[in-house]
């Protein structure tokens, strides 16, 4: 399979959103209910770090990162969102994305990033600790799905070895 990473552009945006409502519907990914609008959702994540794995005109995954806070103190803290279409799992795609989101990170000053994880979605877990990410710890019943139910989240980071050491 051939494939690029490429910066995602607002043309981009229903073959993602399509991804990350699939995403939505195993229950496993996160804890929203539907997806936002283009600007929702551009509102609330970086411009410089966001990422598409395509195929010709074909979106076969995406990543991005959100700012954890507003206060400057945490500028250059941010949150992983990664998500890859389902027939497309298992080809190196998500590697490939987290590993550039990664080094665009750096380039933007950011020294950590950290994602949430539901235990269960174990390969999401194994992406992340294979690209240097670390558990720091998991947070107990943290939210509750439309159905009621509590879950737990493996929160994970990774620190930059690049930006912030000084």
């Amino acid at each position: 399979m051939e494939y690029i990473i490429d910066k995602m552009e607002y043309e981009d945006w229903e073959e993602v959103r399509e991804i990350y409502l699939e995403g939505i519907k195993t229950g496993n990914s996160t804890f929203q209910i539907k997806a936002p609008n283009w600007k929702e959702w551009d509102k609330g994540h970086s411009s410089e770090c966001r990422l598409v794995a395509k195929e010709g005109d074909d979106v076969l995954g995406w990543a991005a990162l959100s700012p954890v806070s507003s206060r400057c103190v945490y500028s250059g803290v941010a949150e992983v969102s990664i998500y890859i279409a389902s027939q497309y799992r298992g080809n190196g795609i998500g590697t490939d994305l987290l590993k550039e989101l990664i080094e665009i990170s750096e380039r933007n000053e950011f020294w950590t990033l950290q994602a949430g994880i539901f235990p269960e979605n174990r390969s999401s877990l194994l992406l992340h600790k294979n690209c240097g990410f670390r558990e720091v710890g998991i947070r107990e019943k943290i939210g509750k799905m439309k159905n009621g139910e509590w879950r737990d989240v493996v929160l994970l980071e990774r620190r930059s070895n690049k930006v912030g050491i000084k």
